[in-house]
């Protein structure tokens, strides 16, 4: 059985620590860049740190364990502190997607400094599909969640990206039809036919970022032999 990301429920428990780093950073991401912008109310609430505790919802976590889908603390942000409102909306938006994608492309820098210093020769083969396990779950996941949260659907990061850039007779009509929205999105992520045939394969295009990641490392490292032996990415 499969979840959101593809990710069989025998292997949760990898699924789980890597989702909890995601979310953490992710929400952190949001709460620093509107730090920087000049509001104080992520500071003030505690969210400018990268404890998961102040980023991960329980409920959320659970319906991860549940349905493969979940959600961490959305993080307040007061937008009448921004000197550029519009601009620094934006950019704080834009910052929780970054985040994962950076984290994605640190899993598989990862994986090819392992590699390419020969490090999985010392390992047992338990520990090596531990290892391999989580970072091929950690970079699908972060890959997945970048998209994912781009898309321009109430109440992802790419729906108020869009949102800034609307007229103000627009945004009117837009708050109304957010809160029909976030229902029907709720109901294509939790029903997996829906699911199957309209964010499933946008999610795929996870598998294109994979494959475009791993050609830049390959230039970069050389011969991934060493990556094909010990089968951890699935290109």
């Amino acid at each position: 059985m499969n979840n959101l990301f593809g990710i069989d429920f025998g292997e949760l428990p990898f699924f789980l620590i890597a989702t909890v780093l995601a979310f953490t950073l992710h929400e952190f991401a949001h709460a620093y860049v509107a730090d920087r912008f000049g509001d104080p109310t992520p500071r003030s609430m505690g969210r400018l740190s990268l404890n998961p505790r102040g980023h991960i919802d329980i409920m959320g976590i659970l319906l991860v364990l549940l349905a493969g889908f979940g959600w961490a603390k959305p993080v307040l942000i007061r937008s009448s502190f921004f000197k550029k409102p519009r601009l620094a909306s934006v950019l704080v938006s834009v910052a929780g997607p970054l985040s994962n994608l950076l984290l994605a492309v640190l899993g598989m820098l990862t994986v090819f400094l392992l590699a390419h210093f020969h490090a999985y020769d010392g390992m047992s083969i338990g520990v090596l599909k531990a290892v391999s396990l989580f970072l091929q779950i950690h970079i699908l996941l972060n890959l997945g969640l970048f998209i994912f949260n781009l898309l321009p659907l109430p109440p992802l990061d790419g729906y108020r990206i869009i949102y800034e850039f609307l007229p103000i007779q627009w945004r009117e009509r837009m708050r109304t039809f957010e809160q029909y929205a976030v229902l029907v999105f709720l109901v294509i992520v939790l029903i997996h036919p829906l699911y199957s045939v309209t964010l499933g394969p946008i999610l795929d295009l996870r598998w294109d970022l994979l494959r475009g990641m791993n050609q830049i490392f390959v230039m970069l490292f050389g011969d991934q032999g060493q990556l094909s032996k010990i089968g951890i990415l699935m290109l």
